[in-house]
């Protein structure tokens, strides 16, 4: 997807997998991999969640870190950004009931969300070429998707102070 940008467009990790489980009583004195975390996605305009299913929701250690940004109440690092949601799986529905519940949650955060066209991708033999390039018969979706998303954070701009 990230191949598939504008340019003038840079995209960067945001590892999840060092969080702590989201406590409340850590509010007031943050783990470092939290700060690092929401730091991270506060220097971004944007947000581009690529996520599995699993049991017809979110991952939970995606959950785990929506919750640790979001936290202390009042200081939310994702209010403003504009999130854009992709997910694959081998099922013909394709992430559908992750994706709803995450557009819920980012609903709550005050995220604006790209909504069309979605995103519920069924992995099938080729969809990703050996050298991690989307495939052929797959392409000018994604690529349409990602001139969508570019456009969509553009017009939103950057997040309100």
């Amino acid at each position: 997807m990230i191949r598939l940008a504008p340019e003038d467009f840079e995209f960067f990790d945001v590892p999840i997998g060092d969080l702590p489980l989201y406590n409340q009583d850590d509010d007031g004195d943050q783990a470092p991999a939290v700060r690092r975390m929401k730091a991270a996605v506060e220097s971004a305009d944007g947000v581009l969640f690529v996520t599995p299913e699993y049991n017809r929701s979110v991952p939970g250690a995606l959950k785990n870190a929506l919750d640790h940004g979001s936290r202390p109440y009042g200081a939310t690092s994702w209010a403003g950004r504009s999130a854009g949601i992709v997910g694959v799986s081998p099922g013909g529905t394709g992430t559908v009931a992750a994706q709803q519940h995450l557009r819920t949650i980012l609903a709550f955060f005050d995220m604006p969300t790209f909504g069309q066209p979605e995103a519920y991708i069924q992995w099938t033999d080729g969809l990703v070429n050996a050298d991690g390039t989307v495939g052929d018969r797959s392409r000018d979706f994604f690529q349409g998707w990602m001139n969508g998303f570019a456009a969509f954070v553009r017009k939103q701009g950057a997040p309100r102070a």
